[in-house]
């Protein structure tokens, strides 16, 4: 949503908007950015709705009784869905749509600066902070480029990427987030019929039916290939026609991301050569693997990992940097909790080890209607007998007195959850705790 009035600001729209978080700390730089832009925000009671608005906006999180709503339908005000807005400027532009249930945010980063790289000069609008647009005063998830060119997080969270008609949409991979499994692959499916050119990871055999102009991957059934592979402690590198692309995240699912950007990129006409340096230089995504070594010898990574693929891929890169991962966690609304609750089991068992800590914080509730019939006490429970200490502390402070008494120079603490704008400063006095950034 802040992608999109920034957008609307760029093109010379007056943007008004309201937030449940409008008074909250956690978002005063996002709040501040947005007003230095000439964003009027008001709280979300109505006030800002008047005979002057052209047309409300809302994301399927806001429920019908909102009372912005409310205003709107008094005043007879056109209400639009996000993604109808976000169709409009997918149709209007050359748009690369990125879409899959992990890595979205990562590989639209990275198309978005091997473009910026390679003078092609792209918009973007993406779900996620990259941090050079940060660097430069912006947000950092949208941004007006020269070109006609457009790269978009196409999110299948709510069903509506089937309203995108994008001139090439790249589907990473499927797994069970937000719906079941069969339910996104036809939203995929969709997706890449509403295209004009589609790319396909080769190597999930979910997507294997997918029509694609290019596949990548790392077996043979695909087109976009490396050559070799190294995924080293905090970099990934692939060598891909004859040219060594080094990354500096890690983690294999790092790699895929990569090579999913290579091939965009290949679609442009834009070679490994070219996107080579821009690799080497990416700087990332806001709370994307993000890492910080404290004066006491211990790694602190804060990540958006919040479904049981995610957690294993942020365990699995972990260990790149350290043998020992304590976790802590912290489930996202109460009713994909419920939906995800046999696959957190298995993933924390199956990602986690003797010697390694489970830390699950009380779920993150983000206001409106919810029936809170779990908790991550139930999850700690479902576990049953496992290796390594797992707990449900009743809040933050609990939390770090389990925490620190179990940490020790050379551990990794791996922060994971997504949608609480606090967890970035959670992880920053996780940091202080352990000494500060060294």
């Amino acid at each position: 949503m802040s992608a999109l009035a920034q957008f609307a600001r760029f093109t010379g729209a007056e943007v008004s908007g309201s937030d449940r978080f409008h008074e909250s700390p956690d978002t005063a730089d996002l709040r501040g950015k947005l007003l230095g832009l000439g964003c009027r925000i008001f709280p979300q009671d109505g006030s800002g709705i008047t005979a002057g608005t052209g047309a409300v906006c809302v994301s399927t999180a806001i429920e019908g009784d909102n009372r912005d709503l409310s205003a709107a339908r008094c005043l007879g005000i056109p209400v639009l869905h996000r993604s109808d807005l976000l169709a409009e400027h997918i149709r209007a532009r050359r748009t690369v749509a990125v879409a899959g249930t992990s890595g979205k945010s990562t590989v639209t980063a990275m198309v978005f600066e091997f473009l910026t790289a390679a003078g092609r000069s792209p918009s973007l609008l993406s779900g996620a902070n990259l941090l050079r647009l940060e660097e430069r005063g912006l947000v950092g998830n949208a941004f007006l480029g020269e070109s006609d060119l457009l790269i978009v997080e196409a999110d299948e969270s709510d069903g509506t990427l089937v309203r995108y008609r994008p001139w090439l949409s790249v589907v990473l991979n499927v797994s069970k987030d937000h719906k079941p499994v069969p339910e996104l692959v036809g939203l995929f499916r969709a997706l890449a019929a509403n295209s004009e050119r589609t790319i396909v990871n080769a190597d999930d055999p979910l997507l294997a039916d997918l029509p694609a102009v290019a596949r990548f991957g790392f077996g043979g059934a695909a087109d976009v290939r490396p050559e070799s592979v190294e995924l080293l402690p905090g970099a990934v590198t692939l060598t891909r026609a004859g040219v060594a692309c080094r990354l500096p995240i890690p983690g294999r699912h790092n790699a895929a991301n990569l090579l999913a950007a290579l091939a965009v990129c290949a679609e442009l006409g834009i070679g490994p050569a070219e996107i080579a340096g821009a690799a080497a230089a990416f700087h990332g995504v806001a709370r994307r693997f993000g890492v910080t070594r404290t004066r006491e010898g211990v790694i602190v990574v804060d990540d958006f990992a919040h479904n049981p693929e995610k957690i294993r891929a942020a365990v699995s890169a972990a260990r790149t940097l350290s043998a020992r991962v304590i976790a802590l966690y912290q489930p996202h609304g109460f009713g994909p909790t419920r939906f995800l609750r046999a696959e957190y089991r298995e993933a924390f068992r199956e990602a986690l080890g003797e010697g390694d800590g489970l830390c699950l914080l009380p779920i993150f509730y983000a206001g409106g209607t919810a029936v809170k019939d779990i908790s991550s006490r139930d999850l700690v429970e479902d576990l049953g007998p496992v290796p390594f200490p797992a707990s449900a502390p009743a809040d933050r402070d609990e939390a770090l007195a389990w925490l620190l008494p179990r940490v020790r120079r050379g551990d990794l603490v791996l922060l994971m959850g997504a949608r609480d704008p606090s967890l970035a400063a959670f992880a920053r006095r996780i940091v202080e705790a352990l000494g500060g950034p060294a």
